[in-house]
């Protein structure tokens, strides 16, 4: 059998473990490999990355091998599945590769730092009926889960979304080419949050500017005014100037009900007053679990798919594009069926 492709999860003697390769030894990288590690029958069984002293030391926590690169590691190893966990600017030929051995997939966010990677490589993922899950965390969320709960019976009429912190101390992350830059890095976990519980956008406008002494050469603030099909309203702002996380999160208005949602609580204003909900859910956990399942042929509780995960990249990119364009957000529909 060819290194990389997928095997049978289970053996006489029951379930065997799961084999899992990772690409990609940063702080994300490390997130995963914490989750996979507690779980039983799952082995991270080797780790790639172009910094060999990360890669060492990330391999050494679980015993796997280390390798310089992905090619090598895909090579090398028999596994069940692949977890991309590289900066925006290295996905690609990597998620190509995972194709071509037809091994499931996941991919950490964003999925590019531009749109035309990100729809080449959907278009790879959807002909092959990879299965494939994206790290959208804040899906596997309980607090969005209660959230969109209280929302059934009264629908959101407006968002507001703001993601002001600072810059990540990483070369790459300030330089537009390699990132995206904000609103593609970091504020798409708002904008993917805001389509879980409030619906698709149809438009809008979008501005941002960049300031004297600001990081690299990305926009450090944005602004954008959109539209929702359901005729909600949303604003979604995003800094990095800021010397810590300041304020992240969702507000939400509906008729008699008001949420303030973040990765960690979800504050409810209604009638009775203000309550007060901490989360309970390790949402990194969650959708390892749910992707380790579905790897299995055991559950199928993958809340992003590549399909899914690409509608909000559609959405990121076209607002960053308008903030630093003519202003115009113009979401672009998905392609017509083949």
């Amino acid at each position: 059998m060819a290194p990389g492709f997928p095997v049978p999860a289970v053996g006489k003697n029951g379930p065997m473990d799961i084999r899992i390769g990772l690409v990609g030894a940063g702080f994300i990288g490390g997130k995963h490999l914490e989750s996979l590690s507690t779980q039983d029958g799952v082995r991270v069984a080797a780790v790639a990355d172009p910094r060999a002293d990360r890669a060492d030391a990330l391999a050494a926590r679980v015993g796997a091998r280390a390798y310089p690169g992905w090619e090598q590691l895909l090579h090398a190893e028999r596994l069940d599945a692949l977890y991309v966990c590289v900066p925006p600017h290295e996905h690609g030929a990597v998620e190509d590769a995972a194709v071509d051995l037809g091994l499931p997939l996941f991919v950490e966010k964003p999925l590019a730092p531009d749109l035309a990677t990100a729809e080449r490589l959907g278009e790879r993922i959807e002909d092959a009926r990879l299965l494939t899950s994206v790290g959208y965390h804040w899906r596997y969320l309980d607090l969005v889960e209660r959230a969109r709960d209280l929302l059934a019976g009264a629908p959101a009429r407006m968002v507001r979304a703001a993601w002001l912190d600072k810059a990540p101390r990483v070369d790459w992350w300030a330089r537009q080419e390699q990132s995206g830059g904000q609103t593609v890095e970091q504020a798409t976990h708002l904008f993917d949050t805001a389509r879980v519980l409030v619906g698709e956008v149809t438009g809008g406008s979008a501005i941002g500017s960049r300031s004297p002494g600001g990081p690299g050469d990305i926009l450090d603030v944005c602004t954008a005014a959109l539209r929702f099909e359901s005729g909600a309203v949303g604003s979604f702002s995003n800094s990095c100037l800021l010397p810590r996380g300041f304020r992240i999160g969702l507000e939400l208005v509906a008729p008699g009900l008001g949420l303030w949602l973040t990765e960690h609580r979800l504050v409810v204003s209604d009638g009775d007053g203000d309550s007060v909900i901490e989360r309970q859910v390790d949402p990194i956990a969650a959708e390892d679990r749910a992707f380790v399942s579905a790897v299995r042929g055991e559950g199928d509780d993958v809340r992003a798919s590549y399909a899914e995960a690409l509608r909000t990249h559609r959405l990121v990119t076209s607002v960053a594009a308008a903030a630093a364009g003519d202003g115009v957000v113009r979401p672009p529909a998905a392609p017509v069926a083949r």
